[in-house]
């Protein structure tokens, strides 16, 4: 046996799409029903393990036999539960090297997430059944019995059911199959999967939560809200102050109108409210505020052994090829800016909530900047924390070639004040002279490099920082003007890529390969791998010109057409060269053995002994890969005891 195409039905009491598949296969009740699979592309065969079927023996041996390539579509959830099945405990997991993953081979090529839609989108004869999802919620979840007892139904009481069960767990290893075949003409790098493989080690290992500190959160939250709400509800008299409806009925009558209770319009009204409105509108601006959605994430996320696992998705965003965050969504944690964060963690992990409420303006903002807190090091270890200085403006300038901002990091400058610099024609120091204006310079750069004008400015917060709305215009001339090869960077890809889509011929600039081919276009990055964008044709965009628009998943997750233009391009080629920057040294790191439990956007965050070298580790990351040269890196870091923001 050289390969093994694989899909399961499994049954479990913990929700899958809360919890994940490590804490999911970790509950007691855990079971494989179904095991479909296809041994070198032969006949599908489907294993009734829930009526008392066998896996044939050089079937379960191949499982573990490095030689043999299975293969899945979303490999993590089968490798992971084909794990518990064989008896490994929580923690040790089937080795990933010799799994493919039919879900990233398509998010490789710009398709979906979802089986049934890449079977849609490459017009499969065979397609997944659709009452596929009836029968899971039929047979491998609970149900709540009129006494509200949790009970499961059972293969044996339904034997038509189950028959159509096995016919849709069949069809799913033939659409996993029919892709793989389809797709075959454009196969993942080994280099790619070799990432992946990290990524699965890295997700495997997992990381660990301080549940104390969890479970108190969760609880100074909860009291927190019943008191606030008794306040509302005796300033306003409501039942349910919380009720939109309610609450404004409430406030028309003491002449306020409003026709949304938004926290900006809440915002808003407050600057001319007071008195018992006044009083009414802070106290809903406090509660919507209170929110331990991450808190309770890490709950229903967290192992039996106190570590969280699968909270990274490889190639998550298929544009670009980046990472994102599962389960918890580490890619967005607040940050944290408490001076005595320690004293603060320490108050909540205890239960003194009333010392917490004395000693600080807003209970829901210490909540949320310990969020981050409640990652924590196992005994005898600390984090390392090392992350890539200011990347995408390293990046954007080395492919565009703007030499003024490379001397700026030749010499180990702040990239914001130089940029005010030369946008003002003034020295900027930070903290230091023309210091005001450093903040012009940070918000131009975050805003303005891909393509962006006023409206992205705006959206920054311009004017909350308290730039003038007269003065935003100028500012992104002054940006523009300062950063020419930038500028003509977003003109020269948008040249290649409309030439490479109307004449269906290869094109290039600053480095970067546009090609077409089988209906699809190919950006070939430095790093040699591909973006690909399906079906592109040219047409117009939303501002009336012309330009390429390909598909893509879009708005509500949904398949359609997308338009783009060159900056954004310009914007995909950055990220996903950052992207590949980080992953090679996340390779570099593990080669060092250096063991990482989590990575955030341009950070890895390690798990070594207290004699480890954060030197040596900001070091191997910040090396300069190969296929990049004359790209000016560097890595910073820091050692904590608690997963923090320096």
């Amino acid at each position: 046996m050289r390969t093994l195409s694989i899909d399961i039905e499994t049954y479990s009491s913990e929700p899958l799409s809360k919890c994940g598949a490590y804490r999911y296969s970790d509950a007691k009740d855990f079971e494989i029903l179904l095991f479909g699979y296809s041994a070198d592309a032969g006949p599908v065969k489907v294993v009734d393990l829930a009526l008392g079927e066998k896996i044939p023996d050089d079937v379960i041996s191949a499982l573990t036999d490095k030689t043999v390539i299975k293969s899945a579509f979303n490999a993590n959830f089968e490798r992971v539960c084909l794990s518990k099945f064989l008896g490994y405990p929580i923690g040790t997991y089937l080795n990933p090297s010799s799994w493919r993953c039919t879900m990233v081979w398509a998010a490789t090529l710009g398709l979906p997430l979802s089986l049934e839609s890449v079977g849609e989108v490459l017009g499969l004869e065979k397609q997944k059944l659709k009452e596929g999802k009836d029968l899971i919620r039929f047979f491998c979840m609970p149900y709540t019995d009129s006494d509200g007892n949790l009970k499961r139904r059972l293969p044996k009481d339904y034997p038509e059911k189950w028959a159509a069960f096995k016919a849709y767990n069949l069809r799913d290893v033939e659409v996993e199959m029919s892709i793989q075949q389809k797709l075959s003409r454009f196969p993942v790098s080994e280099s790619e999967w070799r990432n992946y493989h990290l990524d699965q080690q890295i997700n495997d290992r997992g990381i660990k939560l301080d549940m104390t500190l969890v479970r108190q959160a969760v609880a100074c939250d909860e009291r927190y809200k019943s008191t606030h709400l008794e306040k509302a509800r005796s300033v306003t008299g409501l039942d349910n102050p919380n009720s939109p409806t309610q609450l404004k009925e409430w406030l028309a009558e003491r002449g306020v109108e409003t026709e949304t209770l938004s926290k900006a319009a809440v915002s808003d009204l407050l600057e001319d409210a007071d008195g018992e409105v006044e009083e009414a509108l802070s106290l809903r601006q406090e509660l919507a505020k209170s929110s331990v959605k991450k808190y309770t994430a890490m709950q229903q996320a967290v192992c039996s052994d106190g570590r969280a696992r699968g909270l990274i998705q490889f190639y998550g965003a298929n544009r670009t090829g980046r990472f994102a965050g599962r389960l918890v969504q580490v890619q967005n944690l607040p940050q944290n800016h408490l001076p005595d964060l320690d004293d603060a963690r320490s108050l909540i992990k205890s239960g003194n909530f009333d010392a917490v409420e004395m000693l600080y303006d807003s209970v829901p903002m210490v909540l949320s900047e310990l969020i981050r807190t409640a990652f924590v090091p196992k005994d005898g270890c600390r984090f390392y924390v090392a992350d890539f200085s200011a990347i995408e403006a390293r990046v954007i300038a080395w492919i565009a070639g703007e030499q003024w901002r490379q001397e700026v990091f030749v010499k180990g400058g702040d990239i914001y004040c130089a940029s005010a610099s030369q946008m003002f024609h003034v020295p900027v120091e930070k903290h230091g002279i023309n210091g005001h204006l450093r903040q012009k310079g940070k918000i131009a750069e975050l805003a303005l490099g891909y393509g962006g004008s006023v409206g992205a400015l705006k959206a920054m917060g311009a004017l909350k920082m308290g730039v003038p709305e007269e003065e935003l215009k100028p500012l992104v001339d002054a940006w523009r003007n300062s950063n020419p090869r930038i500028v003509q960077l977003w003109r020269d890809v948008d040249r290649s890529v409309i030439t490479c889509v109307r004449e269906r011929r290869d094109t290039q600039t600053h480095g970067i390969r546009f090609s077409y081919r089988s209906g699809m276009m190919f950006i070939t990055l430095p790093s040699g791998r591909n973006l690909v964008y399906v079906r592109p044709r040219i047409g117009m965009n939303r501002f009336g010109t012309e330009a390429v628009t390909f598909e893509g998943i879009g708005e509500q997750k949904k398949w359609l057409r997308l338009e783009s233009y060159g900056p954004k391009f310009v914007e995909n080629i950055v990220q996903a060269t950052s992207r590949d920057i980080l992953v090679e040294a996340m390779q570099r790191l593990d080669e060092h053995g250096y063991k990482i439990v989590m990575h955030i956007h341009d950070e890895a965050v390690i798990e070594a002994s207290e004699n480890s070298s954060l030197e040596d580790i900001c070091a191997v990351m910040g090396k300069t890969p190969e296929w990049a040269k004359g790209l000016l890196l560097r890595a910073d870091g820091y050692v904590c005891d608690f997963y923090k923001k320096d």
